[in-house]
């Protein structure tokens, strides 16, 4: 057995795991209690084993690719960066780019991944056309929109509870550049930022930046991103059309101690941070794909700025004619609590692809916090705000949410639950996320 977390560190349990290099074995490797894994980014428990974990990394092998369309088959370990340093330069890249390009294709599936596009691209699933998928029953089944539908749209941002994805077929988008034009965009409140979002549902990218430690009349004040996708003659002069891939630089080599993140740091950081991208707005600059997308992934092992306990992410999404009184009700909140996240997120989202997939029409909320005190008091508090406004958490981030919040964000759980099993009748795939918030007590 060996000890196991997300990428939040938080909780820490007893698995096994398996590392098979051959389909066969992965199939051996089912037993009561398995769920896979890919690069370990879900920031819970979701890719934790109740017994064992299988992971999938060695499965890394693309099968085919068609560069008229931009179809591509390939295995579930594959992780994003692998396809956008391979096929970035050959003029494709995913539709979808989350938070960090460290995710295996799987590990996306799974949790149906959105980023800054979804307002008008949708998510992940959108682009998936096909999943060859290992059931907990055994079988090794082809599911698509047209085949095996109910399996198919119950996997993705089914958090790997429907079995064991071994490959997909997905679209990648047709792209001049790996630049992005950004325009950045100050604003006083939180209402001017959600004025700015709602403004920018044309641009294909938007995200805004909160300060969560700012209060009053400052309560919400954002820094807003919009991006188009660059082309040829938009770029710097001597730029390369595709910018080179970095590994991440600098890291955080220990845990560092507590009292690191407290109220005067993170007030330091974010004053510091509104000011520098405050000078930026207005107009438009031309960026790499990489920080703009992928922001932390320049520094390793960032996670370890919690500390050694971890910390917890809380991400939400509330309906749109909800959103800015629970919003603002939260980040008081947060604010007043004092240990806020120093990179708190705002994101419009539209309907999900998958019947247990996160994005709903509304505002998403996420928000890191250290685990110390009465930290899961206190969430369980927010928790109680995003129920009562018909919104909902995502389970890829989820480490503590009870099994009432589950069920009055997910109306669709019924039937979820209702085509796992019939995929897995003896139960065989379950995860510690899955004990806790859904499997038979």
């Amino acid at each position: 057995m060996t000890l196991v977390s997300g990428w939040g560190r938080f909780p820490v349990v007893d698995t096994e795991m398996l590392r098979p290099r051959a389909f066969a074995a992965v199939a051996d490797a089912v037993v009561s209690g398995t769920v896979a894994r890919g690069n370990g980014r879900a920031y819970g428990d979701a890719a934790i084993g109740a017994v064992r974990t299988v992971t999938m990394t060695g499965f890394d092998r693309i099968r085919w690719f068609d560069p008229v369309t931009g179809s591509i088959r390939l295995e579930a370990g594959v992780l994003l960066s692998d396809l956008i340093e391979t096929f970035g330069p050959r003029g494709f890249l995913p539709f979808v780019l989350p938070g960090t390009r460290f995710v295996s294709i799987g590990g996306a599936i799974a949790a149906d991944v959105h980023g800054k596009n979804h307002h008008c691209e949708g998510g992940f699933g959108r682009y998936v056309d096909a999943i060859l998928l290992r059931t907990g029953s055994g079988e090794v089944i082809e599911a698509s929109r047209e085949q095996n539908s109910d399996a198919f749209f119950a996997t993705i941002g089914g958090m790997g509870l429907t079995g064991i994805i071994l490959e997909a077929t997905l679209r990648l988008r047709k792209v001049e550049t790996g630049w992005i034009r950004e325009r950045v965009i100050s604003a006083s409140d939180l209402d001017a930022a959600m004025r700015a979002l709602d403004a920018g549902d044309a641009a294909t990218y938007s995200v805004a930046w909160i300060d969560c430690a700012a209060r009053g009349k400052d309560l919400g004040r954002s820094l807003i991103y919009l991006g188009e996708h660059a082309g040829k003659d938009e770029l710097p002069a001597g730029a390369a059309v595709f910018p080179a891939g970095k590994a991440p630089g600098l890291g955080v080599p220990i845990d560092l101690p507590a009292m690191t993140l407290n109220r005067l740091s993170i007030r330091a950081f974010n004053e510091l941070y509104y000011r520098m991208g405050a000078r930026r707005a207005g107009g438009s600059h031309v960026v790499s794909l990489y920080p703009y997308f992928f922001p932390l992934d320049s520094i390793a092992d960032w996670n370890r700025i919690y500390g050694k306990r971890g910390f917890l992410q809380h991400q939400c999404v509330i309906p749109e004619n909800r959103a800015r009184d629970v919003l603002g009700e939260i980040l008081d909140r947060v604010a007043r609590r004092g240990d806020a996240s120093f990179l708190a997120v705002l994101k419009k989202l539209g309907q999900g692809e998958g019947i247990l997939s996160f994005p709903l029409p509304g505002y998403t909320l996420a928000l890191d916090f250290p685990v110390r005190g009465d930290i899961l008091n206190f969430l369980d508090e927010i928790d109680r705000l995003v129920v009562a406004a018909g919104g909902r958490l995502y389970l890829a981030k989820d480490a503590r949410q009870s099994r009432e919040t589950l069920e009055a964000g997910y109306p669709a759980l019924s039937r979820f639950n209702a085509i796992r099993k019939s995929l897995d009748p003896a139960g065989r795939i379950r995860s510690k996320l899955s004990q806790r918030l859904f499997d038979e007590v």
